[in-house]
């Protein structure tokens, strides 16, 4: 009876994960697919005809350039997310901060803002700065999403994080810094992981702050480039999707990579 209860199971899982995979298999394969292939009557899941120029012109035009601004965007912000986050949740598990509860339930109504709200202003605040045009603008302003997710999920590690070792610690020599650094920090290693993995997605997927401040297209993202695939009168789809392929690749290698990580992150998060 457990055995086919878990047989069912299995069978259902393996039927969930394939129709989430499926627009993923669809869009590669279509990819590969010549244009009257693509819309053809019942559809193929196989291509027919192999056509490779979508990839071969994407990798011989501006890829290279826009792949390097997604870079240089999506580091350069997973790095000021993860400097900032790990002290400010530290602070909010360990210490008696004034208006405690007001700051996490405002970094929780950040989450649910639309990037629509936080774009005028952020506008206004970076033409002051004299930021416009330069890829500061979409590194800070993207930090600004992953700051509040990364906050909420590191300061739920450092709650579950036993004292004791960090008093242990003290006792041996080290002081409060160094503790911090030599044990807490170490222990929640896989928080820091998913801070940093879900920082690095929430900036390589901008395409609006990109293109609302930054009017020099050699400065724009790979997301801009997909949608700058669009032609004016009429849209090459195995193009459009040998560009989105290559966008989506590096997010992919990244989950495959760091799966375990990141699901042990994630529930362990969710404990308190």
């Amino acid at each position: 009876m457990r055995r086919s209860k878990e047989i069912v199971l299995s069978i259902v899982g393996i039927i969930i994960v394939g129709a989430l995979l499926f627009p993923i298999y669809w869009m590669i394969a279509s990819s590969f697919k010549v244009q009257g292939e693509i819309f053809q009557v019942p559809p193929t899941l196989i291509p027919n005809e192999w056509y490779v120029e979508g990839y071969t012109s994407q990798l011989s035009g501006a890829l290279g350039r826009s792949f390097i601004n997604s870079l240089i965007v999506a580091l350069s912000s997973m790095a000021i997310v993860v400097a900032l986050a790990i002290p400010a949740s530290y602070g909010l598990a360990r210490y008696p901060v004034p208006g405690k509860k007001w700051m996490i339930l405002f970094f929780l109504v950040t989450q649910m803002l639309p990037v629509t709200v936080v774009l005028t202003p952020l506008f206004i605040l970076f033409k002051n700065l004299a930021l416009l045009n330069s890829l500061a603008a979409p590194i800070l302003a993207t930090a600004t999403l992953g700051i509040p997710f990364s906050v909420l999920i590191l300061r739920t590690y450092f709650l579950n994080a036993p004292k004791e070792l960090e008093d242990a610690a003290m006792i041996d020599g080290c002081n409060r810094f160094t503790a911090f650094l030599r044990i807490m920090l170490p222990i929640s290693y896989p928080g820091v992981i998913v801070s940093a993995t879900f920082s690095f997605l929430f900036a390589w997927g901008d395409l609006i702050y990109s293109m609302t401040f930054i009017s020099n297209s050699d400065m724009w993202p790979l997301t801009a480039g997909v949608y700058n695939s669009m032609g004016k009168y009429g849209i090459q789809w195995n193009n459009l999707l040998s560009f989105a392929t290559i966008t989506v690749l590096p997010v992919l290698a990244i989950f495959i990579l760091l799966q375990r990580y990141i699901i042990s992150g994630l529930t362990s998060g969710a404990v308190k």
